[in-house]
C-alpha cells in the first residue's frame, strides 16, 4: 500500500504552503537588530494572508505597511495576486498594483538615497515589475476560470440541444405513428366490425354469436387504439414529415375493397408527388371509413379532379340507410387530414350536403 500524498489543489493547503513562504521569507530576512515596527509589521503581513480569501482587500491593505518598512515582500505580492484573482474592476487592480509599487520604491527610512540616483532608478523599475507580476497573474488566472466557465456552459447548452433534438425526433416519429394507427390500423378494424356486423344480421344462430363476438371485440379494439391515439398525440407536439407508402395506383383498390356502394371518377397525373399522392389517397380512406360509421349504406362518389391551379379530390355520400353503428371515435381523422393538407400547402374542406350526406375536399395546388 502505496503512500498517499495530501490534495496540493485543497484551499487551506494552499493557504499553509504560502503562509508558510512568508514566514520563511520573514525568518531568513531577520536580524537582531530589527526595529519592533519592522518586526510587528512583517508579522501582521504574514498571518494577514488568513483573511485573503474572506477579505482580500482588508488583507493586501494589512500588508502594505511590511512592504514600505521592511525586507518583508512575498505577503503584499500574495495579496496582491488575490485582489487581482477576484477583482471585476480593473481599475481596483491597477490601483492596488500601484499601491505596491510606491511601498516598495518609497525608501525607508525616507532619504536614503537622492533623487536621480541611479539606485533610485534601479528600485522604481523593480518595484514596477513586482508590482505587475501578481496582477497580470491574478488576471490571467481569472480569465482562465470565466473561460472554463463559459466553456461548461458551452457544453452543457450543446447537451441540452442535442436533448431537445432527440425528444424532438420522438415526438415526430409518436405523431407519425399515432397518424398510421388511425389511418391504417383504425381503419382496418372499423372494416372488421361492420362485416362483423353485417353477418350478424344475415348469419344463421350458430354463426350469429361468433359475428356478435368479433363485432364487439373490433369495438374495443378501436376504443383501445383511441386511447392510445389520444397518449401519442398529447406527447407530439411536431407535425411529420409524410412517409411515402400508398400511392395513386392503390386508390381503385381501396375503393373497390371498401365494402360500400363507391364509385372512383376522374384521375390525376402520375407524376404528382409522392407526399400529395399520399394525402389524396388518406382522404379518400378517411372518407371511407366515416361513411361506414356514421352513414352506412350510403352511395359515395370519389372525383379526382384538377385545373389550372389546383388538383385534388372529392369524397361525397349521400344520406344513410340504416342506423349507423354505435363505434367509438374521436375526429383525429379530420384533423390529421388538415395537417397533411397544410403541410402541402392546400386545403381541407368539410360540409354537410343534401339531406343528411357529408363531404370532404381536398385541394392542392399544381406543382410546376
Amino acid at each position: 500500500m502505496g503512500l498517499r500524498l495530501p490534495n496540493v489543489r485543497h484551499p487551506a493547503a494552499i493557504d499553509a504552503g504560502l503562509i508558510t513562504l512568508a514566514a520563511a521569507e520573514m525568518v531568513l530576512h531577520a536580524d537582531p537588530n530589527w526595529p519592533v515596527a519592522e518586526t510587528l509589521t512583517g508579522s501582521i503581513a504574514v498571518l494577514a494572508l488568513l483573511l485573503r480569501r474572506r477579505h482580500c482587500y482588508l488583507a493586501f491593505f494589512l500588508t502594505l505597511p511590511a512592504l514600505l518598512v521592511s525586507p518583508v515582500t512575498f505577503p503584499s505580492l500574495i495579496a496582491l495576486y488575490t485582489v487581482a484573482r477576484h477583482a471585476r474592476d480593473r481599475r481596483v487592480v491597477a490601483l492596488c498594483a500601484t499601491a505596491v509599487v510606491a511601498a516598495n520604491a518609497i525608501p525607508w527610512p525616507l532619504g536614503s538615497y537622492s533623487d536621480g540616483s541611479r539606485d533610485a532608478l534601479i528600485t522604481v523599475l523593480y518595484s514596477i515589475l513586482l508590482g505587475a507580476a501578481p496582477a497580470f497573474l491574478g488576471q490571467l488566472v481569472q480569465a482562465r476560470a470565466d473561460l472554463s466557465a463559459r466553456l461548461r456552459e458551452i457544453v452543457e447548452a450543446r447537451e441540452h440541444s442535442q436533448e431537445l433534438l432527440a425528444q424532438t425526433v420522438l415526438a415526430r416519429e409518436r405523431a407519425r405513428l399515432a397518424r398510421e394507427m388511425h389511418d391504417v390500423v383504425s381503419h382496418q378494424v372499423s372494416l372488421i366490425a361492420v362485416q362483423a356486423a353485417a353477418l350478424q344480421v344475415t348469419a344463421n344462430p350458430q354463426d350469429e354469436a361468433a359475428a356478435r363476438t368479433i363485432r364487439e371485440l373490433a369495438v374495443k379494439t378501436l376504443d383501445e387504439l383511441r386511447h392510445m391515439i389520444n397518449l401519442l398525440r398529447a406527447s407530439a407536439s411536431c407535425t411529420t414529415p409524410l412517409a411515402p407508402q400508398p400511392t395513386l395506383t392503390d386508390l381503385r383498390a381501396l375503393v373497390t375493397d371498401s365494402g360500400i356502394d363507391a364509385t372512383l371518377h376522374g384521375e390525376l397525373p402520375g407524376c404528382l408527388d409522392i407526399a400529395a399522392q399520399r394525402a389524396v389517397y388518406r382522404t379518400v380512406q378517411e372518407g371511407l371509413t366515416n361513411v361506414r360509421k356514421h352513414a352506412p349504406g350510403a352511395r359515395v362518389t370519389v372525383e379526382l379532379w384538377q385545373d389550372s391551379n389546383l388538383m385534388g379530390v372529392t369524397v361525397a355520400n349521400g344520406p344513410s340507410a340504416r342506423q349507423a353503428l354505435s363505434l367509438p371515435g374521436a375526429q383525429h381523422g379530420l384533423i390529421g387530414l388538415r395537417e397533411r393538407a397544410e403541410l402541402l400547402h392546400g386545403t381541407l374542406n368539410t360540409e354537410r350536403v343534401g339531406d343528411g350526406g357529408f363531404r370532404i375536399r381536398l385541394s392542392l395546388p399544381v406543382t410546376k
